[in-house]
């Protein structure tokens, strides 16, 4: 039996992480530099994030390599340390995984590259395979239990890392989409929608994260449970809604209210559950105590 079977067999919520980059931002990352150059300078301090995160109750933590692909890498020049930078974020959270009191996956972070693809823009499709799954071996490589596809627009995108990842590994694949446009993502995919185009590429997991805070994603959990009720669902919404303040952005979701909707997003059909954006091992922590009470 594979990690993830033995967690999605004790049915039970699974409580994921938190933000990284909340976490980095807090520890000195400044806004605009590329989190993943991190795991080379400063890998103390993505490791301090994880074992905070796993301190909290976190059974699934996602690498820092959210911005992997050369794609993204390029914005900072780092194209050519793929490999180098997603290997060493998934050996960074397989350290801290293996040393857990409890069982902890490693799942492997992969965001969307930034371009858009063809026709609407220049990005080729096999082009997107090509960078994924050069991602995708660095994080291999590292260790990583799994893969994570997460807030993604395109379900173009989405196949085409699917794709990448598939030539190069045969583990598990998770998607998830941020629906933050109205309950449609970015280019207009809907919640049903993204469950019968992606249901056909035989993930492991589904769901959403990101978006407009999670009162919305939970309506979203709720939809797509309804399109399928036996796919296990991921849910990982912000804290709140974000605000700018001082010039800052600060999320308005104290742990409490990630407590609430973590309860709420389970009772909607959620199976994976944790924080994006603004979250923090607090959040995490309050939501594994409400997943303690409601036992």
């Amino acid at each position: 039996m594979s990690a993830l079977n033995q967690l999605l067999g004790a049915s039970k919520p699974i409580l994921l992480d938190g933000a990284m980059g909340t976490m980095l931002m807090d520890a000195g990352l400044e806004s605009g530099d590329p989190p993943e150059e991190w795991n080379l300078i400063h890998p103390e301090r993505i490791l301090e994030v994880h074992r905070q995160y796993i301190q909290a109750g976190s059974q699934v933590i996602l690498t820092n390599s959210f911005g992997g692909t050369s794609y993204r890498l390029a914005m900072h020049n780092l194209q050519d340390q793929v490999g180098e930078l997603n290997r060493a974020a998934a050996q960074l959270a397989r350290t801290e995984a293996d040393q857990a009191p409890h069982l902890v996956l490693v799942a492997g972070s992969m965001g969307p590259t930034g371009q858009l693809l063809e026709p609407v823009g220049e990005l080729v499709f096999e082009d997107a395979v090509e960078a994924f799954a050069e991602q995708a071996s660095g994080l291999a490589a590292g260790g990583v239990d799994l893969f994570w596809i997460e807030t993604m627009s395109d379900l173009g995108e989405v196949r085409a890392a699917v794709e990448g990842i598939r030539r190069v590994s045969d583990l598990p694949i998770s998607a998830t989409l941020s629906f933050d446009t109205h309950k449609h993502t970015m280019m207009g995919v809907d919640p049903l929608q993204a469950v019968e185009s992606l249901e056909a590429l035989d993930l492991a997991l589904l769901g959403a994260n990101c978006g407009t805070g999670s009162d919305e994603l939970i309506e979203i959990i709720q939809l797509m449970a309804t399109a399928d009720p036996d796919l296990p669902l991921v849910a990982k919404a912000n804290a709140g809604v974000p605000q700018v303040e001082a010039g800052e952005v600060v999320y308005n979701g104290t742990p409490e209210v990630m407590a609430d909707y973590a309860v709420r997003v389970y009772q909607q059909g959620a199976r994976l559950i944790g924080g994006c954006c603004g979250s923090t091992p607090d959040h995490i922590r309050a939501m594994a105590e409400a997943f303690n009470q409601t036992d």
